[in-house]
């Protein structure tokens, strides 16, 4: 259920010391303000410079300005967020933002022992994501949407407004008579975010008034089941071993052995096979039933392979 911002932060405990990841925009502000108030002196900001727009300089020196105010430390971080050919300029930058995050709790605040960071994603950057996963035919991992809290390189991220409104956060913000910087890219509808911003969220709020509500619940269903899954992967990677031994991956059913090939590529590579290439792959493993059988097939930004017994993956520009 949406909720305040207020409750939200009333029920969000994370460790201590906290680290908020502050852009300046008004979701960012909110959240650090929220967190610095409840709890003085344990909380520090961090702020990524993308490089990516004429304005980043002037984001930077707002953040500057606005953690002095409060008497929160900054840590800034210049990163390169372009994207290569064939990645997405939003994943990119999301790359890049979190590779810097883990470089500055780990290494510039590792005598603070800071291991929790904050970010403000909030109820309609969910629904957001949910309707973007629904546009790429997306399978439970994208239809779970964005979890409350996550680990990754040894930190724990949180998202304390995932169910508070961007309506209800800049009328927190208002009612304090605090400013925030508003993002010029965010107007641009090239981006397929910004049209579902602009032009099917009031859409949803004039036909389904609660759908932000129902549309989260449905989310956390899929993420219920996905976790499912992901244990059956677990248990199973046991049982055919990594890299995979090709007999007893073909003992399993297909949609077992696709489960299974997602998660080993996920977790061993961090490689997420399109659904055109997981079907080939299985099709090549169905027809495998030769010792002279060979199996190279192109996954993700690698290939997968066969070498003996075993299935493999490796990334051919990796080897130069």
């Amino acid at each position: 259920m949406t909720t305040t911002l207020t409750h939200a932060i009333a029920a969000f405990a994370p460790g201590l010391p906290l680290a908020v990841a502050f852009s300046g925009g008004a979701d960012s502000t909110a959240l650090l303000l929220a967190c610095a108030e409840k709890w003085p002196g344990q909380v520090h900001a961090i702020h990524i410079h993308h490089g990516l727009q004429v304005a980043a300089d002037d984001f930077e020196r707002h953040c500057q300005a606005f953690c002095t105010q409060l008497g929160v430390p900054l840590r800034l971080k210049r990163v390169d967020g372009r994207h290569t050919p064939g990645q997405s300029p939003e994943a990119a930058a999301r790359r890049a933002r979190y590779k810097a995050f883990e470089a500055v709790a780990l290494d510039e605040y590792a005598q603070a022992a800071i291991k929790n960071i904050a970010v403000a994603q909030h109820a309609d950057d969910q629904i957001e994501t949910l309707l973007l996963a629904l546009s790429r035919g997306s399978g439970l991992p994208g239809l779970s949407a964005m979890p409350a809290t996550w680990q990754r390189a040894g930190l724990s991220y949180h998202r304390p407004l995932l169910a508070v409104r961007s309506a209800d956060i800049r009328s927190w913000l208002a009612q304090r008579g605090v400013g925030w910087i508003e993002d010029p890219s965010n107007a641009d509808q090239q981006f397929t975010r910004n049209r579902i911003r602009a032009r099917l969220l009031p859409a949803l709020e004039a036909t389904f008034p609660q759908f932000r509500d129902t549309f989260a619940r449905s989310a956390a269903h899929a993420g219920q089941a996905q976790a499912v899954l992901l244990e059956v992967a677990a248990q199973d990677l046991l049982l055919v071993g990594s890299p995979p031994v090709i007999k007893r991956l073909q003992g399993l059913s297909r949609v077992r052995q696709a489960n299974l090939l997602r998660y080993w590529l996920n977790c061993a590579y961090e490689v997420i096979p399109s659904a055109a290439q997981l079907a080939e792959l299985l099709d090549q493993l169905a027809a495998c039933t030769t010792r002279g059988h060979k199996i190279r097939i192109k996954v993700g930004t690698g290939v997968a392979e066969r070498r003996g017994a075993e299935l493999h993956w490796y990334n051919p520009p990796a080897l130069n």
